[in-house]
């Protein structure tokens, strides 16, 4: 009987000190992996994950060892094991959609999808990421509406970071009429490469073509790209090449063109 207690005492100092050296190689684990994470943009939702992992660790640890002892001691496990499996179902089916979020939330942020401050399109919704937490992403639209979308589908959707784009592609068409002679066509392309030319905030890789001659204008495109990443400055450039462009095309006298219709009339008194 001495030696029965002697043993079982062993056992559980024994385990309790394993649990010590697990818990610390946890707490230095999970100190670590807090150190990494704060430095980044994301510090907020990470930091409402990293406790709940280290909590699951810590409890896996301590259910496993208690387990083993008991197993050890000839005690049966096939009931508490049963009985934890209808729980843990019970809580699954309860929690599945914040237990989903936060695997999305979790896979979103070591993949560094996106994080705060990106402009992102996810389906037809489109905007600046103002917020990521534990369950959810909050986008602010163009329209200024906030919309907010669950992790998991966040997670499970094909997400397009315009943010990360290394340039943005300019593309613009300038239709000048019909009655514009060859040499103010050739002006009207030397005037476009001249006002890419004398920008910093585009890529010198542009090309500018007659690219059609449409219904009722003889097109000249614009094909380039800026070194904008966000979209009200890549709208900014457009803007201001645009403007650039009629100045110059009006003060050489290049008339630009509008939609119009020539329409012949028969003479119905002419004899036939």
């Amino acid at each position: 009987m001495p030696n029965k207690i002697f043993e079982l005492s062993a056992g559980i100092i024994i385990n309790i000190v394993i649990i010590a050296i697990l818990f610390k190689m946890t707490d230095i684990f999970i100190g670590k992996l807090k150190e990494k994470f704060n430095k980044s943009d994301n510090a907020g939702p990470i930091s409402q994950i990293i406790p709940i992992f280290e909590k699951i660790i810590k409890t896996v640890v301590v259910f496993v060892l208690a387990a083993s002892f008991l197993q050890s001691q000839g005690y049966s496990l096939t009931s508490l094991v049963a009985g934890f499996g209808i729980t843990g179902l019970a809580v699954g089916f309860a929690a599945q959609q914040t237990i989903a979020s936060m695997f999305g939330t979790f896979g979103i942020l070591t993949d560094k999808v996106y994080k705060t401050g990106d402009y992102i399109k996810i389906d037809n919704i489109e905007g600046t990421v103002e917020n990521i937490n534990l369950r959810s992403t909050k986008i602010r639209t163009l329209d200024n509406f906030l919309v907010t979308i669950p992790n998991d589908k966040m997670a499970n959707s094909i997400v397009t970071n315009v943010s990360k784009a290394h340039k943005r592609r300019l593309d613009l068409t300038f239709g000048a009429t019909y009655d514009t002679s060859d040499e103010k066509l050739n002006r009207g392309i030397e005037i476009i490469k001249d006002i890419m030319a004398t920008r910093t905030d585009v890529h010198n890789d542009y090309n500018v073509f007659i690219e059609t001659l449409d219904s009722s204008s003889i097109n000249i495109r614009l094909l380039g790209y800026t070194k904008a990443k966000a979209y009200d400055t890549f709208a900014k450039i457009r803007s201001e090449v645009y403007l650039e462009a009629v100045r110059r095309f009006r003060a050489e006298g290049i008339d630009f063109a509008f939609p119009s219709t020539t329409v012949y009339m028969a003479d119905s008194n002419k004899s036939i």
